[in-house]
């Protein structure tokens, strides 16, 4: 008897199952999210000073679609920095409600640090930007173009180098970050707002009240958040607000707190189901069409010596470091905020460093801060550059704590060989640290 033919896989078809979760599993991780940003960043890089480059420009800008039934009708670039961004502010949202309510910013005492240290990590590089700015006889209007962290670049570095610093630098990291976050949303929120449109924000703001009561009363179901989540964004949008601020909202109203009869609460749920796609989909095609820029002798030389983006360059570099170091020092010493004792001081300046690594946010304030479509690109370059530098920068500082940490554990693991008692304080008080 013949034997059956083989069932073909559909071309471009779905991956089988085990292939879907291993790809999902591995998205949820830092390290996997911030090289898929990477290849995307240096995708477009590629693409934008190739003979194709007229395609890509072509594909960003020109080609539109929209939903007319909400008003809209954008291009692919305005859909991946308006629409699909949400989603990163979202789980950011998220993030900062679970580290509100039962992380490390739940009390005044834990939070005092990372919040006095994240704040600073914005203000200094506002100010370095401003300087420089105002030296060269600059646009101030990028201020803020150097206040972001990319949290996913960072720890994405943080984790590939690391194998042996304390688990308390990525805790740090974390939590300084979602402050930061929350600040560059406030930013947008605050002063890169368009003309505001009021009934469409206050149905925004309808729509957000009612999110609250579907959450107060535990109604569960994807089809109620689903259809008002967009409907939520659209009004955002044509409100004048930037839309990525609706995804913050929706992210602080979900619960984050678990009923006795869940495994996972709404707002853990959410970020498990669209981390992702966040990280797989979303900030790649943004990365893929706000990091192409043109790039030239004469334009990396501009960046360097025309005010705006050597602004923006010192301010990750230079402000991102000396701000987020100071202001943790400070809020340390004045304040009853104490460091982790598992941490030193050099933790901390190689931490604040990584912190330069400005990407995703700081993209999307450039786009919107300068009119001037060559200041912009400006602008672009100069957070490349400034977010690489920061990145070599940390890597050196890293992998030199990284050597002195992994001695501490080998020596500890020789005397443990010897006497067999964990010598656990001689790790946490060496004086080599």
């Amino acid at each position: 008897m013949a034997a059956a033919p083989r069932e073909r896989s559909p071309f471009l078809g779905l991956l089988p199952l085990p292939e879907r979760t291993a790809i999902t599993r591995a998205l949820r991780t830092e390290t996997v999210g911030g090289l898929v940003l990477l290849v995307s960043a240096v995708v477009a890089l590629v693409w934008a000073n190739s003979p194709w480059s007229d395609a890509y420009e072509y594909l960003r800008d020109d080609v539109h679609f929209g939903i007319p039934a909400l008003g809209l009708d954008l291009s692919i670039g305005h859909w991946t920095a308006d629409g699909l961004l949400t989603l990163f502010f979202l789980i950011a949202g998220i993030e900062l409600k679970r580290e509100l309510v039962v992380g490390e910013l739940r009390t005044p005492a834990t939070a005092a640090l990372p919040v006095i240290a994240a704040v600073a990590g914005m203000v200094v590089p506002a100010a370095v930007y401003a300087a420089t700015a105002s030296a060269g006889g600059g646009s101030a209007d990028g201020w803020a173009v150097p206040m972001a962290t990319d949290i996913a670049f960072a720890l994405a570095v943080l984790a590939v180098l690391s194998t042996h610093l304390p688990a308390a630098l990525r805790a740090f990291l974390l939590t300084l970050a979602v402050v930061d976050d929350l600040g560059g949303i406030l930013v947008i929120a605050v002063f890169f707002t368009s003309d505001l449109n009021f009934p469409a924000l206050g149905g925004a703001f309808a729509g957000l009240v009612v999110f609250y009561l579907l959450q107060r009363f535990r109604v569960r179901g994807w089809w109620w958040y689903a259809p008002l989540g967009i409907a939520i964004w659209a009004l955002m949008y044509n409100g004048g607000i930037h839309a990525t601020v609706a995804g913050v909202a929706m992210g602080l109203i979900l619960r984050t707190t678990r009923d006795k009869d869940e495994d996972l609460s709404p707002g853990e749920r959410t970020s498990h189901l669209l981390h992702p796609l966040s990280a797989g989909v979303a900030v790649p095609l943004f990365a893929l069409f706000a990091a192409g820029v043109s790039v030239s002798v004469a334009s990396l030389g501009g960046v360097f010596t025309e005010p705006e983006p050597l602004g923006v360059v010192l301010g990750l570099v230079v402000g991102k470091a000396v701000g987020i170091f100071v202001g943790t020092y400070l809020a340390a010493r004045f304040t009853r905020a104490r460091l982790n004792p598992d941490l030193a001081w050099a933790d901390v300046f190689a931490l604040s460093a990584l912190a330069g690594i400005g990407f995703t946010v700081a993209l999307l304030i450039g786009d919107l801060a300068f009119s001037d479509p060559a200041t912009a690109e400006a602008a672009k370059a100069a957070v490349l550059v400034g977010s690489l530098t920061a990145a070599g920068l940390a890597a050196i500082l890293v992998k030199r704590r990284n050597r002195i940490y992994r001695r501490l554990y080998e020596e500890e693991t020789r005397d443990d060989d010897h006497d067999g008692i964990p010598d656990i304080y001689q790790y946490s008080s060496s004086t080599e640290r």
